[in-house]
C-alpha cells in the first residue's frame, strides 16, 4: 500500500495523499526528534507539514517518472 503511494509521487499521474499517521509510522523517533529540534516545530505540526510537502518534493525531483541517476544533479522546477 505504501509503495503504491510512493510510486504515485514518482510517476507522472496525480500524487496519492500521505497522512500524518502514515508518516509517523515510517519515521523513527530519533529522526522525528532531530527534525523537531532543527525546525522548532512540535511533532504534530511537523508531521502535518511533511505529509503535504513530501509527495510534492518527490514529484518535483522525478519529472520523468523516475529518480535521476545519482551522478546527475537533481532537477529543479521554477
Amino acid at each position: 500500500h505504501q509503495q503504491a503511494k510512493v510510486d504515485s509521487w514518482v510517476g507522472r499521474g496525480p500524487n496519492a495523499p500521505l497522512s500524518s499517521f502514515e508518516l509517523a509510522e515510517a519515521l523513527d523517533d530519533d529522526t522525528l526528534s532531530e527534525l523537531e529540534a532543527k525546525t522548532g516545530l512540535g511533532r504534530d505540526e511537523l508531521l502535518a507539514r511533511l505529509s503535504t510537502t513530501l509527495p510534492e518534493a518527490v514529484d518535483q525531483v522525478t519529472p520523468d517518472g523516475q529518480f535521476p541517476p545519482v551522478s546527475q544533479p537533481e532537477p529543479r522546477r521554477m
